[in-house]
This record gives structure tokens, C-alpha cells and sequence, in this order.
């Protein structure tokens, strides 16, 4: 099976240190110092008090490493537009594109039921480049839960977790989705095949309100989610979302309430969108937030915290000069 990583940064490091001492034909994409000490040292996996060690060809250059059976997208979704036309070389006849990021996918509306079957997201897709460019019939979604973070170039550290969850747009168990489910597997991670759009919104519930708040705060994710104020207005970012995920058929599996106690429960967190404002990265504002706004514009559910929070952060983000922002309210590639 041949399985390309379009960023092999810390989720995709990750994912391509495991496959590859797993037996997968791994090849990952990376750039910079990264891809320089990954040519050199081999890329270095530290999980569970070792050091894992993995020597998969690595380029800049994906016309390099030829058509793939899969390409696991790694990169933060605001980069994803930006890779399109350079990876057309791994795309064959038959190549699946996981979209293994945060936030609402680009594909989300592909064959869904209902009135807004087949809809585009300005949003996360501006110019609908990643629709025409790589086309829906070959997503295969994919909800990330592990921490890693790159230690240094050529190098992961494995915090916490290891499931991918894993599903067709369709939400049915194809022969393709479940292939890669057993090489996640056979690599020692968890990968089960589920509703996909199911999955990304009990993630998405979080990071839509805990992320933007925190990066507004400079607040750990404990704090944010039991200060009254704050929780305050993640509860009604949530209740908003909420109600779009409802109109769009999705099943919330728990309330409101139990979602921010687990977010308590987690600890003293820093949460991606504020540490990548401390670091000096572009934040993910879109897929996170704007998305969410977008579709509730669509389906008729109007959402003044989140409005009023993607305001803020927005406005932050731009200040520090992380987040480039059109007229036409969609995020140019960084």
C-alpha cells in the first residue's frame, strides 16, 4: 500500500513514523529544516520512553514520489488550497485523499442528503480549488485526536493518544476506507470507520469555542472551561453550532454541559490556536470558526457569540499579523 503524508509535521509525523515500521510504502512530503535532518537522521518518532526511527523517501518535490493508493493530508486546513496544484503527481486513477485536520473539511457538503447536497465552502475552499483540484469522489475524512508536537526538526514526541477515526463522505464502510483502517491498525493505532460528519462535529464542538477563546484569554483549556464567564460564551457558541449541526442531520451524542466538563476535566492545556499565536503560526481560524458561521448563514441559524467571538479573534490574529483576511471573507493561502 502505498501511502503518501503531505506534511509530515507532528500529526503526520507521526502517523508516517508508525506505518512505515509497520511495512507501509511510506513517502512523506516536508519541507525546510525538517526535511533536511528527516533526509539526514531518518524521522524520529519519541513515544513511550524510546525513540522510534523511520527512513521513508522524504521530498519537497511530490512529483518525486510518483501516484499513490492514499495521501494522508496533514497541513493546517488555511495551507490546504496552496497544495493542490503541486500534488497532483500522487494523484492516480485510484488515489484516495484523507484529509487528516482540524475543523470543517472542504468536502463537507459531497452527497449529503438534502437541500444542500454538493454545496461549496468559500470558507475553507476559496475558489473551490481543493473541489476542482482534487475533486470529493476521492475524500475519505479523517478526525485526528493525538498530541504530538515537533521537538525539533527530524523529530515527534508523542503526548497523549492514538485514535484516527475514519469515514466516506457517503458513511458507508467501502472497500478503500476499510483497507486503511487495518494499516492504521496493523501500526498500532486506533481507527474506527464511523459517520464521519458525526465525528468532526463532536470535535469541532470544542475547538469552535475552547480554541478562539483561549487564543483571546492566553488561558489554559481548565480555565476557560470552568470560569463562568468564559463558559458563558462557550456554552453559547455551542448551542449555536448546536443547532446548525441539527439542521444538517447530525446526531450531538452528548450535551452541551458534559462537553464543556470533559474540555475541565482535560487539565492545564494549551490549545492549538494559542499555541500556535505564541509560536508566530498562522491560527486556524477558518475551519474552526468561520466554517461554522458560514453554514449557519446557509441553513437559516443565526450566531451572534460566535459572530461576535470570530470578531475578536480575527481581529487579534490580524494585529499579530498571523491571519490574512479578503473582502470576500475568505482567508488567502499562507
Amino acid at each position: 500500500m502505498r501511502i503518501c503524508i503531505y506534511g509530515a509535521g507532528a500529526v503526520g509525523g507521526y502517523l508516517g513514523v508508525k506505518l512505515a515500521l509497520a511495512g507501509q510504502e511510506v513517502s512523506l512530503v516536508a519541507r525546510g529544516a525538517h526535511l533536511e535532518a528527516i533526509r539526514r537522521d531518518g524521522l524520529r518518532l519519541r513515544i513511550g520512553g524510546e525513540e522510534l526511527v523511520a527512513r521513508p523517501p522524504a521530498s519537497d518535490d511530490p512529483a518525486e514520489l510518483g501516484p499513490q493508493d492514499y495521501v494522508i493530508v496533514a497541513v493546517k486546513a488555511h495551507s490546504a488550497p496552496g497544495i493542490v496544484a503541486p500534488m497532483q503527481p500522487l494523484l492516480g486513477a485510484e488515489t484516495a485523499v484523507v484529509t487528516a485536520m482540524n475543523g470543517v473539511p472542504w468536502w463537507y457538503f459531497h452527497g449529503l442528503e438534502g437541500p444542500w447536497r454538493d454545496r461549496r465552502l468559500a470558507s475553507v475552499d476559496p475558489g473551490d480549488a481543493q473541489w476542482e483540484g482534487i475533486g470529493p469522489g476521492r475524500a475519505i475524512g479523517c478526525v485526528v485526536y493525538p498530541a504530538t508536537e515537533i521537538a525539533e526538526p527530524g523529530v515527534i514526541r508523542h503526548l497523549s493518544g492514538n485514535r484516527f477515526t475514519l469515514g466516506e463522505p457517503s458513511g458507508e464502510k467501502t472497500p478503500r476506507v476499510r483497507a486503511l483502517a487495518r494499516a492504521l491498525i496493523g501500526a498500532g493505532f486506533r481507527a474506527p470507520v464511523r459517520k464521519i460528519r458525526n465525528e468532526i462535529w463532536v470535535k469541532l464542538w470544542g475547538n469552535l469555542c475552547f480554541n478562539p477563546i483561549s487564543a483571546l484569554t492566553g488561558e489554559t483549556l481548565d480555565v476557560v472551561a470552568s470560569d463562568p464567564g468564559t463558559v458563558d460564551v462557550a456554552r453559547g457558541m455551542m448551542e449555536e453550532a448546536r443547532r446548525i449541526g441539527e439542521r444538517l442531520g447530525v446526531r450531538f451524542a452528548v450535551a452541551v454541559d458534559r462537553r464543556i466538563a470533559g474540555a475541565a476535566a482535560v487539565g492545564a492545556h494549551r490549545t492549538s490556536m494559542l499555541q500556535d499565536l505564541e509560536r508566530g503560526r498562522s491560527l486556524e481560524i477558518d475551519a474552526l470558526v468561520t466554517a461554522v458561521q458560514e453554514m449557519g448563514r446557509l441553513v437559516g441559524v443565526e450566531t451572534p457569540t460566535i459572530d461576535v467571538v470570530l470578531s475578536l479573534v480575527r481581529q487579534r490574529a490580524r494585529r499579530e499579523g498571523l491571519y490574512a483576511y479578503l473582502k470576500t471573507g475568505t482567508q488567502t493561502v499562507q
